[in-house]
C-alpha cells in the first residue's frame, strides 16, 4: 500500500497517519525477510481500524496498535514456521475480552513464570476492561496495566497450541493438531465483587490444571 493509499484509508484523523507510517516502517525492519512491506502496512491499518471501533480513549491507540499488530504478525510468522516457538502458546477467547479471558491470560502468565506465552481475544470486544475484574486481580498483586480488549483474528488461533474458549460460541475457528478446551464460566459483567472473586478463583484452578497438562508447575503469585 502506498503512502497516499495509507493516508486515504484513514480520513479525518488528527495525528495517527505519520505515527502509523513510522510504525509500519519499524515493523518492516523487524520482520525483514519474513513479510513484505505491503503485508506489514495492511496489518498495521487493519489493527488500528479494529481497535478504533471499540476504543473510548484514543490517547494510547497508536501504542496499542503497535503491540496488537506486532503480536498478530508474530503469530502469523509462528504459524508459518518462520519464527520458532520457544514455549507453548495458549490463546484465551471470550466474547468481550474484558473479563474472563483477560483474567485467565494474566493468571497464566504469572503462574507459568514465563514458561507459557499467552494471548487473549474477544469475538465481540468491549470498549474497555471490566473495572471489577481489575480490582479483584489487584487483590492478588496482579494488574492489567498493558492489557486492552482485542478482536479475535485467525492468525492468533493458527499460532496457538492450546485454545481455551469461554462462552464465545462458534466464533473461534477450529484447526487440527491443537488442544481445544471450553471452560464453563460465569460472565463477570454486571456481577458483584464477591461473585467476580469466585470466578477469578475458579479460573485460577482451571489455569493450574491446564498448566499441569503442559508439564508446567505453577509458580507462587507475587
Amino acid at each position: 500500500m502506498s503512502d497516499l493509499s495509507a493516508r486515504n484509508a484513514l480520513p479525518g484523523l488528527a495525528f495517527p497517519e505519520e505515527s502509523l507510517r513510522r510504525l509500519a516502517a519499524d515493523l518492516t525492519r523487524r520482520f525483514s525477510g519474513i513479510f513484505g512491506g505491503e503485508t506489514i502496512e495492511r496489518y498495521v491499518l487493519e489493527s488500528y481500524t479494529s481497535l478504533l471501533r471499540t476504543s473510548t480513549v484514543t490517547a494510547f491507540l497508536v501504542t496499542n496498535t503497535g503491540r496488537y499488530a506486532t503480536d498478530r504478525l508474530t503469530a502469523l510468522a509462528q504459524a508459518k514456521g518462520a519464527i520458532e516457538k520457544d514455549v507453548p502458546e495458549v490463546l484465551f477467547v471470550c466474547e468481550q475480552n474484558a473479563g474472563r479471558s483477560q483474567m485467565a491470560a494474566v493468571l497464566t502468565q504469572a503462574l507459568s513464570g514465563g514458561r507459557v506465552h499467552v494471548r487473549s481475544a474477544g469475538s465481540a470486544p468491549a470498549k474497555g476492561l471490566n473495572p471489577t475484574v481489575m480490582a479483584v486481580m489487584t487483590e492478588l498483586g496482579l494488574d492489567f496495566q498493558d492489557e486492552f480488549p482485542k478482536p479475535l483474528t485467525d492468525d492468533v488461533v493458527q499460532a496457538a497450541d492450546v485454545v481455551v474458549t469461554m462462552g464465545c460460541g462458534d466464533a473461534c475457528p477450529v484447526y487440527p493438531g491443537k488442544l481445544y478446551q471450553d471452560w464453563a464460566l460465569t460472565d463477570p459483567a454486571g456481577q458483584p465483587i464477591e461473585e467476580v472473586r469466585r470466578i477469578r478463583d475458579q479460573i485460577r484452578r482451571q489455569v493450574e490444571a491446564m498448566l499441569a497438562t503442559l508439564g508446567v508447575d505453577p509458580q507462587p503469585l507475587p
